[in-house]
């Protein structure tokens, strides 16, 4: 039942996250942080940074997997930043878009737990296959399978998806991961780049 309801979610985002490399014509801003995303720090943290990442690719998991904890202690632990992170499907895109769908299926407060498993097992996949990559990742969402697949199969998560991958097209997102502090783009996901794009707003 859910290796089929992972299938059926890979064909209803392949639409979606179809000729996600064709840039927009005309970048703006990202779309407004509301209480739809996903977020790590304090709400009033003086800056913010939208992160667009994708669970299949590799550079957004070692930004997860190596940067992140300094980046957390350095700036969301001390309030200094809020990071929010929305999905981005790059390719596969149907494997990509079906774990961001797990990840916006599971309980509250447990997405970034998802994302973290995803993103620690992510090199497993050509390994082990897709089955395991997702039953980790189910077993950090706070849900049953039959939960999650539940809502796979709902129209909310679709929506919330396409929402993400708009907002990325619209921003002039072309490849994973991109960043924006306090909206202005960041595609080098180094711990020196980002604290280059943060500290001056700081002062």
């Amino acid at each position: 039942m859910m290796r089929r309801a992972f299938i059926a979610a890979g064909f209803a985002f392949a639409a979606l996250t179809g000729g996600l490399a064709t840039p927009a014509l005309a970048a703006d801003a990202p779309p407004p942080v509301t209480a739809q995303d996903h977020i790590l720090g304090r709400a009033n943290a003086p800056v913010t940074v939208i992160e667009y990442a994708s669970f299949t690719c590799s550079h957004c998991a070692d930004f997860h997997n190596t940067v992140l904890p300094a980046f957390k202690a350095k700036y969301i632990d001390t309030g200094k930043v809020r990071l929010v992170h929305r999905n981005l499907p790059t390719a596969p895109a149907n494997v990509a878009a079906a774990a961001a769908a797990v990840a916006l299926c599971a309980a509250p407060g447990r997405y970034f737990d998802v994302a973290a498993v995803f993103m620690r097992d992510q090199a497993n996949l050509q390994t082990t296959g897709a089955q395991p990559w997702f039953a980790a990742g189910i077993a950090a969402s706070g849900k049953t399978r039959e939960q999650i697949e539940a809502c796979l199969n709902g129209p909310t998560i679709r929506t919330a998806l396409d929402a993400q991958i708009e907002g990325a097209r619209a921003a002039g997102v072309t490849g994973t991961p991109t960043f924006f502090v306090n909206g202005t783009m960041v595609m080098d996901h180094s711990l020196e780049a980002l604290s280059a794009a943060i500290d001056p707003l700081l002062r």
